[in-house]
Formats: structure tokens, sequence, C-alpha cells
């Protein structure tokens, strides 16, 4: 039997038959979560104007120390009528425009004000307090590189810049498909040998959460045209990701019949645990995923394998699973024949450090045990167990 692939080679395979979809101009009140696929540049300089960084008073430097009478108030939105004169003032709210002739402003705390005049104890030096325009950016320069994936801070700048619309990857189309006679909606009843059917509700959500549009399809029994006719609906999608029978049972049909379809298979079978018989194949241009019926294989090959095809799908520029820094709160046995992927719970361990503490029941069946998992941590292949203490990299999940 061939040997089992590397997470690092399966990924490699899928990314390497990633066709990104074609770009889109969006409104900026709808590319939260987008992903850029050309860079977004400022409209106007930020700030478009020298403003006030404190509530206080415009002043000339040169005229501090001293008492001088205050001429104008100058509020957000609505410049001074003249520029500022030697020997004189001007009140100013945060965001003000800094009238001409100024070149400093000192807060209200700093100084005392009676009848108009403000009195001021020491010396304010030139620039203070002041934000320059395009201190933060000129108006053409990059605010967002193309690759990434929008979110809140990156809109807030977008729009700060007068950018009205950005060009993102389109949304990917994806769709689900559960497998097996066994399988019932959850608020049916149970006859004997049935399951409530998860994976479809897992797969469909995380799918979402990396940016794709979801149908899915009804779970399908074990039966081959059943499978042909769900199969060939999800594969008019850019994404089909099926959960169930792609193993070498008799009722395993997944694979079978997605050739028959024209599904070119790339790999069957890596070696990870949980989710050794995951498949991926194509369709022209559609990506194909066959991951297996247990819950938390099912999770678990998405996030290796699928995410980031999505993601590569929109353009991202660094589509690969964030596997974070931490160490192990506890002893962990390693899979001398693969890496695994334990569900774990972090916690904080200073300021900087993050722990893990591997759950109880990690069967891959156990998806009630996986709930109260934050983070997947890698366990390396390998003879005997990491210590605690040991040095260990994690996805969060959520």
């Amino acid at each position: 039997m061939a040997e089992l692939l590397t997470i690092e080679e399966a990924q490699r395979l899928i990314l390497e038959r990633v066709q990104p979809l074609r770009s889109e101009h969006v409104a900026l009140e709808q590319a939260a979560g987008r992903i850029l696929a050309e860079p977004a540049y400022a409209a106007v300089d930020l700030p478009p104007f020298p403003s006030s960084a404190m509530d206080g008073f415009a002043v000339r430097a040169a005229d501090t120390p001293g008492t001088l009478p205050v001429t104008f108030r100058v509020a957000a939105g609505h410049p001074a009528p003249r520029a500022l004169q030697a020997g004189e003032a001007m009140g100013i709210a945060t965001g003000g425009v800094v009238p001409d002739g100024a070149d400093a402003v000192i807060p209200f705390e700093y100084v005392v004000e009676h009848d108009n005049v403000v009195e001021i104890g020491s010396a304010v030096a030139q620039g203070s307090n002041i934000r320059p325009r395009g201190g933060d950016l000129r108006a053409g320069g990059q605010v967002v590189p193309a690759g990434v994936r929008l979110g809140p801070a990156h809109l807030g700048a977008l729009a700060a810049a007068g950018v009205a619309e950005v060009v993102c990857g389109a949304i990917p189309r994806a769709a689900v498909l559960a497998t097996g006679t066994e399988l019932r909606r959850p608020g049916e009843p149970l006859g004997p040998g049935e399951v409530y059917e998860a994976n479809g509700l897992i797969l469909a959500a995380q799918l979402t959460s990396a940016g794709a549009s979801v149908e899915r399809l009804a779970a399908v029994a074990d039966d081959e045209d059943a499978h042909r006719e769900a199969l060939a609906r999800g594969l008019e999608h850019d994404v089909l990701v099926t959960s169930g029978g792609v193993s070498v049972g008799p009722h395993d049909l997944v694979r079978r019949v997605e050739a028959e379809l024209g599904v070119d298979e790339v790999f069957w079978r890596v070696a990870v645990k949980p989710g050794k018989p995951v498949s991926f194949g194509v369709r022209g241009r559609t990506l194909v995923f066959g991951l297996p019926g247990n819950p938390v294989s099912s999770l678990v090959g998405f996030e290796l394998f699928v995410r980031p095809a999505l993601l590569a799908l929109q353009g991202h520029a660094d589509p690969m699973p964030r596997f974070e820094p931490g160490r192990l709160a506890a002893a962990a046995r390693r899979n001398p024949n693969r890496d695994e992927l334990v569900r774990a719970r972090t916690r904080a361990a200073g300021e900087e450090a993050v722990e893990l503490e591997p759950l109880a029941g990690q069967e891959s069946h156990m998806i009630a045990a996986a709930a109260g998992a934050d983070a997947l941590l890698l366990v390396p292949r390998g003879e005997g167990e990491l210590a605690p203490g040991s040095a260990v990299r994690y996805l969060r999940l959520g």
C-alpha cells in the first residue's frame, strides 16, 4: 500500500490546483470578511488637514508662556474664519482644524481660563498636540495590500482614507453533502441504528466562516442513484465537500461515484489523526473534498485542507492554517505513524504564554467532548510522549 501523504504534502497538492476566482467591485459597507484582489489606495491625505489631538487652545509657541485673549472657538467640522494672529489663542476641539498661524495646541487642563482669557504658565513646544496633514498616510498611498481579509480595522482605515469600494475575490459557491442511510435530521424520531446528522451543519458553519456561500444538500442514503444525483448537483459549485463514504466499506460510494462523474482524484488518505481517509480531487475548476464521517475527523479535515483552499480561491496571500506557539499543560502521547490534532482548551500562563490542556475523550466520534475545546493541539508523530511544559503549536477554533 502506498505511503500516506504528510499534512504538508496534501496541502501543497491542493493549493497547486486552486485557480483563484474572478475579482469584483464591492461597496465598502459590504466588504467585511472579503479578501482584497487589488491593493486599496487612499483618496485623500490622512488626516486631510492639520488637526488637534486634544481639547484645548491653538496658540503660537512663541507666545508662551503668557496671557492670551481667546478670539474664536473651533469646533470639529467648522474651521476658524481667519488665521491666528500673534498674541492670541483660539479654543479648539479634538479633531478640529488647526488655524493657519497656530503651531501648537495646549490642553485645557494646563491653562487657567477666565473672562475669555487664558493664562499659560510654561512654554509650549512647536507641534505639540497637532496631527499634521498626511501624518498617517498621503493621498495615493496604499492603505491595505492585496491578499488581506478585511477586518474592522481595515474597514475603518479605508473609510477614513475616502475609499468607497474595493476589488475583492468573488465569494466561493460551496455545497455540503452528508452521506449515510443511518442519518436523520435533529428533531425526527430515531429508529434502531440511526443517528442525528451533525456534520453538514458543522461544515456549513465552517464554510461560511471561510467566506463561502453555502448550499446544504439533503443527506443521502447509501444508494448509488441517490449519490449520483446529489453529487452531480454539488459539482456545479466551486467547492464540494462531502462527509462520510470515503473509506473502503461496501457502502462507501462517494469516491467511486465521483470518478464516474468525471472527478480526477488527486489523493486519498493522509497521515493525520483524526481524518486519515480524507480525499481530494478536481473536476474542471471545482475542488472536491471527501471528509470522513466521524464528526471530529470532519472538523479537523476542514481546518487543515478545505479552509486553505477556500481562502486561496478568494486570493488570500497566506491561506495556510495559522498555527500559534504555546506550551503543553499536561503530557500528550505521540502517535508513531501520524501527526495528531488533539482537542484542547487554552488558558493564559503569564503575560504572553498560552498553555494547552488536552481534553478527555479524543475519539473521533466524540463531538460532544469536542464542544469544550477552543484549540486543536498539534502533536507531531514520533515515539513516547511530550512532557508537560513542552513547546507546541496549535490552531484556534471558532
